[in-house]
């Protein structure tokens, strides 16, 4: 079964769980059922995510025209910027075998992982701040897939004409296989998900843990940066587009957090008002003001004084006299 289908079917059964334990919930309210009914639904929509991504990946095999053409102009612009050279640091770490094995391990195996160590740290630590991490997340990434989809760029590797070279498929670590097999997967270097997935990281662990070690999270980012350029993975530029398309999804999540708390707020103001104005309209069908319960009546012939009857009539019982 491919993977896209293996996450189809894993996001449906968590999505159906959390639908059933929000039902249980309802009846059987216990801080348990609840958790499960939550993280089943998160996880359900983040895998659900995954599937539309490798749907989408799949679907751009016909869209690979121009990815070697917009992976030699990038390189020549870097060139002309000055910028550090991506062939240097490659050669440097072709002459250390070890050091280039562990960043071809770090770059196949620590990219989802750390993600996923992060959501479920974000979701048992600190949920309030989940919702607003989760769309930051959908935005980045699913503007990156339409860059991937429709504008297609080679990553350094496949510039052998530069003098770049593909090492992790020399070293048998490669992820990616040779040129030519997935040649569409590969053609997604810009801009750098692995980059802006560690910075996103980075940046939400500091604005929201307390911890006075938080900032060591900052090595992250750093490493990956590093890991995915000497690999000849992805160009700066890469990694420099990712964190403008982060900041971009970090202003637009916020503006859509806000808008959604005052739509919420809009909508329980209205409810209070309409149930308010039930209220009062129940109460003016109720019973009608009561009339005074004692009035004033002629008293009778012979009478010095003045006797008080009901509302409802004379006394009907008779007077001793």
């Amino acid at each position: 079964m491919p993977l896209w289908q293996q996450a189809a079917v894993g996001a449906g059964v968590l999505l159906a769980l959390a639908v059933v334990a929000r039902v249980v919930h309802r009846w059987w309210p216990r801080r348990g059922v609840e958790l499960v009914a939550a993280a089943s639904r998160e996880a359900g929509t983040i895998l659900g995510l995954f599937t539309l991504w490798q749907i989408a990946r799949i679907l751009g095999v016909t869209r690979v025209a121009g990815g070697i053409e917009r992976a030699e102009w990038i390189w020549r612009a870097e060139q002309w910027l000055h910028l550090p050279s991506e062939v240097a640091m490659e050669r440097f770490m072709l002459g250390h075998e070890g050091l280039l094995r562990a960043a071809n391990d770090f770059y196949g195996w620590v990219h989802f992982p750390a993600m996923n160590l992060f959501l479920v740290w974000l979701f048992a630590r600190h949920r309030r701040a989940y919702p607003s991490v989760r769309t930051t997340i959908v935005l980045f990434t699913g503007s990156s897939l339409l860059f991937h989809m429709f504008l297609p760029v080679a990553p350094p590797r496949m510039l052998t004409s530069v003098g770049f070279v593909d090492e992790a498929v020399l070293l048998g670590q490669s992820v990616y296989g040779e040129f030519g097999s997935g040649v569409a997967a590969q053609l997604s270097a810009l801009p750098s998900v692995h980059v802006g997935w560690a910075f996103l990281i980075a940046y939400e662990v500091i604005r929201i843990s307390p911890s006075r070690w938080r900032w060591l999270i900052v090595v992250h980012p750093v490493v990956t940066t590093l890991v995915v350029v000497v690999t000849a993975n992805h160009f700066w530029a890469d990694g420099i587009v990712a964190v403008v398309l982060l900041v971009l999804a970090e202003l637009v999540g916020r503006a859509l957090t806000r808008a959604l708390r005052r739509l919420r707020e809009r909508i329980r103001a209205r409810r209070g008002t309409e149930a308010g104005t039930g209220t009062g309209t129940e109460a003016g069908r109720g019973r009608p003001d009561a009339v005074p319960a004692l009035v004033a009546v002629p008293p009778p012939a012979g009478g010095d004084g003045r006797r008080q009857v009901s509302a409802a009539g004379p006394d009907p019982t008779p007077t001793v006299r």
